[in-house]
């Protein structure tokens, strides 16, 4: 993570750059290459309401089907539900997975022009897809495109990591509940000082966990 980030979080929340001191070394937000989005809305897609190992685990046997681990739009039209299915994927996402690929085949999604979408348009557009929401567009935003300062509250693993981090007397009971922001949420307060970096500090709070 550069300096001028860490400077940014000393002076807008000493207790996130203690957290970010403590974590050590934190890589860079690179965004990836066109062709590598679809793979990357398959994997937010098979990541939803799972743990992170449970979504690796899935994950890393979803590319085994596919040749150098490398998945495509035209590969995965050849591969059926059941063979999805066996790797661990719910009736629901693999239909998600398939129509996505669908799609693309038939020039009905263009996945290109997202990177000249600002954030908010580019949720719109990923959010048109079937079994795409808010969260899974939101990490698009931040791990596919690279964007600096978008925070996931409807992430319930930032919830609790501020909750366990973060001093009672600023907290609410029904700020975990909230699954959008909301100018009389704490947490909702608390992001927009990290802005214009708010992908880092989710990032910082993610690994604190």
């Amino acid at each position: 993570m550069k300096s001028h980030i860490k400077n940014h979080f000393r002076k807008a929340d000493p207790i996130l750059y203690k957290i970010a001191e403590r974590i050590g070394y934190l890589e860079d937000i690179i965004p990836r290459k066109p062709q590598d989005y679809f793979r990357s809305l398959c994997r937010g897609i098979i990541s939803q309401q799972l743990s992170t190992a449970a979504a690796n685990t899935i994950h890393k046997r979803f590319l085994g089907l596919f040749p150098n681990s490398k998945p495509s739009a035209k590969l995965l039209d050849s591969i059926s539900e059941k063979e999805l299915r066996v790797v661990g994927m719910s009736w629901a996402k693999t239909r998600y997975i398939k129509d996505i690929a669908q799609k693309l085949s038939a020039g009905k999604l263009r996945l290109l022009s997202l990177p000249k979408l600002s954030d908010e348009e580019v949720i719109i557009e990923l959010t048109k897809i079937k079994g795409i929401g808010r969260w899974t567009a939101e990490m698009f935003l931040i791990f596919s495109l690279g964007r600096p300062d978008v925070f996931s509250f409807g992430d319930l693993g930032l919830r609790r990591a501020m909750q366990k981090l973060y001093p009672a007397p600023f907290q609410k009971p029904h700020d975990l509940k909230c699954d959008c922001p909301k100018k009389r949420c704490w947490i909702y307060k608390m992001s927009i000082n990290w802005s214009p970096y708010r992908s880092f500090a989710s990032r910082i709070l993610w690994k604190a966990l």
